[in-house]
């Protein structure tokens, strides 16, 4: 009887030598897609994949083994087949092994329309079949690489004791006060009294607010999930609905917060490159030939820490010509800014702290200086900014007055105020967008290449 298999239980046996054991298993089972078919008038070739490995493997099949072998010959890129063979090693560290097929059956048969051929297709055109892109090499590797990441942001996290907290999807709030939501309703009026909560409701554009609940009484948790902004904007960088991880720590200030952020960023890369090498490899050689370095380079240096005021002064000393040259205190850097301090003159990953306030959330705790906050966006070569996070303004008082000098309406966050009088402490947290880091692990330079089906303006195909 033939061992039912995996292609990435094959190549781990392989490599392990264990697989040699040749009484363990000569034949086996495995089921998949074709990538190609090389027929030939005798000896032909498959590169089949089951989705279980990056790699293909080899199925070679001939008209002396083979009975339905002139069947096989024409079987087309896409085709789902069953396959039992005889398992055996080779000299090629390519192709380690190779499956000598004895019978192939017919799963599922592929249309000659099939749009996914043995030639480069662009990232634009992929996007348009966002149901097939998963089969190419590309997809294959971003995606494996971002269910090894959400496993490593699990794993950091649990491991440290954290209690992972499910934010609400639908709120009655936006914590960035920008007001660009998505509004959940069940009437055509805007008459939201009448609506079914009562009130308006909207899409959460993130989940810290109601973290920072739970942290005060779990002392350290972490959301994980989708998030919405209705931004209309079409950068490589934009999405209307992407995934959040926000921790938040009590009894945590700035520095401890910077120290978490810090020791997440590199268990990730360590995590993925422990997991995903066959992958990482595809992407260093095809994506971004720089990748690895920065990523060992990140992964091996201390995060240096400078304050936003000693930026301004780097930036408008620096003999560059920036797109934006009117660099002055009070400012939202752009990305070239972030990158030339990273890149340029950090030539290493940094934290920027100490915003202007009037840049920054209300939620983030005023300095001493008055016109600071305690807020941290961590800089990396390549990128730019990766993660951005505060320690928490925990003096009832101030929070408050800061909501009156925005126009902030309290009526529905009183709950939120609550976490103030009801013995609230120090407490600080941060935000990574799942996404930007898929993008800064990968390579990969845009965000609808890094998430399943992306959500932009007027794009909703899937």
């Amino acid at each position: 009887m033939p061992t039912e298999m995996s292609i990435r239980e094959l190549y781990t046996l392989t490599k392990e030598g264990t697989a040699l054991e040749k009484d363990q298993f000569e034949y086996v089972q495995l089921q998949g897609w074709i990538r190609t078919n090389r027929a030939g008038k005798s000896v032909s070739f498959i590169a089949l994949n089951d989705g279980t490995y990056f790699q293909n493997a080899q199925i070679v099949y001939s008209a002396d083994t083979l009975s339905n072998y002139a069947e096989v010959a024409k079987y087309l890129t896409g085709t789902a087949i069953a396959v039992i063979g005889r398992y055996v090693v080779t000299p090629d560290m390519r192709q380690p092994f190779e499956i000598q097929a004895t019978e192939i059956t017919l799963e599922g048969a592929c249309d000659n329309t099939y749009p996914l051929q043995k030639k480069r297709h662009s990232f634009e055109y992929l996007r348009e079949i966002g149901h097939l892109r998963p089969r190419t090499n590309t997809f294959s590797a971003v995606f494996r690489v971002r269910s090894a990441l959400a496993m490593a942001i699990h794993q950091f996290f649990q491991d440290q004791g954290f209690v992972y907290v499910n934010a609400p999807i639908i709120t009655g709030n936006d914590a960035e006060g920008a007001g660009e939501t998505f509004t959940v309703t069940t009437r055509d009026d805007a008459d939201y009294e009448k609506d079914f909560f009562g009130k308006h409701a909207s899409l959460t554009v993130s989940g810290q607010l109601q973290a920072e609940a739970y942290a005060l009484a779990f002392r350290d948790v972490y959301t994980f999930g989708p998030t919405f902004r209705a931004e209309n904007s079409n950068t490589t960088t934009h999405a209307a609905e992407f995934w959040m991880i926000e921790p938040e720590m009590a009894f945590a200030d700035l520095d401890y917060d910077m120290d978490v952020i810090e020791d997440m960023v590199k268990y990730c890369i360590d995590y993925v490159l422990e997991t995903c090498p066959e992958e990482m490899k595809f992407f260093s050689e095809r994506i971004d030939r720089t990748l690895m370095e920065r990523l060992n380079h990140v992964r091996s240096s201390d995060f240096r820490r400078m304050t936003y005021t000693e930026a301004i002064e780097i930036l408008k000393k620096a003999d560059v010509k920036f797109e934006n040259s009117n660099i002055y205190w009070g400012m939202d850097l752009n990305t070239e800014h972030e990158r030339f301090i990273t890149e340029k003159y950090v030539q290493g990953p940094v934290f920027l702290i100490d915003y202007p306030a009037e840049i920054k959330a209300f939620y983030m705790r005023q300095n001493d200086d008055g016109r600071t906050v305690a807020a941290c966006d961590l800089l990396v070569p390549g990128v730019g900014e990766l993660v951005g996070g505060s320690q928490r303004e925990e003096r009832l008082d101030l929070l408050e007055k800061k909501m009156d000098d925005l126009g902030m309406s309290k009526d529905g966050l009183q709950w939120y105020l609550d976490l103030r009088r009801y013995g609230g402490c120090q407490h600080a947290g941060f935000g990574l967008g799942f996404e930007r880091l898929v993008m800064y692990v990968t390579g990969m330079e845009n965000i609808r290449d890094v998430i399943p089906f992306a959500r932009t303006p007027r794009n909703l195909m899937f």
